[in-house]
């Protein structure tokens, strides 16, 4: 394996480039991958024109972070997969892979209970007030009024905006608390709901009783800015925003909004907007929800278990290893485009 910030080929064995990765090497995928006879070659790309000089080489691309977009997949030559290490494919063109013949395959299953469980962590500590508390046993006040008004949550009603396998996963726990859960998913069947009892409502309806609401929603044209000044001001006052889905499908400046005029509680997020990891430079300067001390914010890191993790690479490389050996992948995005491209 070898990491670089220009690429010369160095075999005439199928390239692949692993276009970024924030764990410590990529040893395992290494192994995966030159056990099937490719070369393996990764890269840290910031920026999408960072891949251009690669692009024509590849026989495959990896991405945890990194966009490859239009202006990539065009300058492809070999390319015959790309593999996302997650369930979202937002970062990739998958349009443009389709056209070019590119199958586009992603990890699903890998962090379901994971991410149920985060959510569930950051719901518990903004309705149970803990990080009021702490701060203030830390200044040496020891007082139940610290946190003032806490409430019950039995009875309280749980809005869930997607309600596939992670939100069910959400929803089970939530009501083992007692909470009456419904949800908002238009792609859904109602009866696959009911058997989570879980009542389907509009977006409309879900916004007006939700005493919290847990977006779980993916990123897609539709779901850009799901939450933003009109839906803040038409849910209840004192409600609880968790977003353990996409970023970008919060609208922050209008949550910052909601937040510092008192009409929301407090908010959970497990990435800003601005999505940190994508960006060549950040900082907390650049989104003022980061100085509200009502809002909780990790590192993306609700899909994180050492298990979930191992569990992404391995299958992200073996869908690669499958492609590139002449093998049917197990999770493919868009294999019936290219069905129907090649019929």
């Amino acid at each position: 394996m070898s990491q670089i910030t220009s690429f010369k080929p160095r075999s005439d064995r199928p390239l692949v480039v692993i276009t970024d990765f924030d764990f410590d090497n990529v040893s395992l995928e290494t192994e995966i991958l030159e056990a099937a006879g490719a070369e393996v070659v990764a890269l840290q790309a910031k920026r999408e024109e960072d891949l251009f000089e690669v692009a024509p080489d590849c026989a495959a691309m990896m991405n945890q972070y990194a966009k490859i977009g239009q202006k990539t997949i065009t300058r492809m030559q070999k390319c015959e997969v790309i593999a996302r290490y997650g369930v979202g494919v937002d970062i990739v063109d998958v349009g443009a892979a389709s056209d070019r013949g590119i199958l586009v395959t992603n990890v699903q299953d890998y962090c379901t209970e994971e991410v149920a469980d985060h959510a569930i962590a950051l719901w518990m500590t903004l309705a149970r007030k803990l990080p009021d508390y702490d701060r203030a046993t830390h200044r040496g006040i020891w007082k139940w009024q610290s946190g003032q008004p806490v409430y019950r949550l039995r009875g309280r009603t749980m809005g869930v905006v997607s309600l596939g396998k992670i939100g069910q996963a959400i929803a089970t726990r939530a009501q083992a608390f007692g909470v009456n859960v419904i949800a908002y998913d238009p792609f859904l069947p109602a009866a696959v709901a009911a058997k989570f009892g879980v009542e389907l409502v509009s977006k409309p309806d879900l916004l007006a009783r939700s005493d919290y609401i847990l977006m779980q929603a993916p990123m897609t044209p539709d779901t850009h800015h799901f939450l933003s000044d009109a839906e803040f001001a038409t849910m209840k006052p004192g409600a609880i925003l968790v977003n353990t889905g996409r970023g970008p499908t919060v609208d922050n400046a209008a949550l910052f909004r909601a937040l510092s005029e008192g009409h929301l509680a407090a908010a959970g997020l497990d990435d800003p907007e601005e999505e940190p990891a994508k960006r060549a430079n950040w900082t907390p300067e650049d989104n003022p929800l980061f100085t509200l001390p009502n809002v909780l914010v990790t590192p993306h890191a609700a899909y994180y278990s050492e298990e979930s993790i191992l569990q992404a690479r391995v299958t992200a490389a073996t869908q690669v290893a499958k492609v590139l050996t002449g093998q049917k992948p197990d999770y493919t995005v868009n294999a019936d485009a290219l069905a129907a491209i090649t019929a």
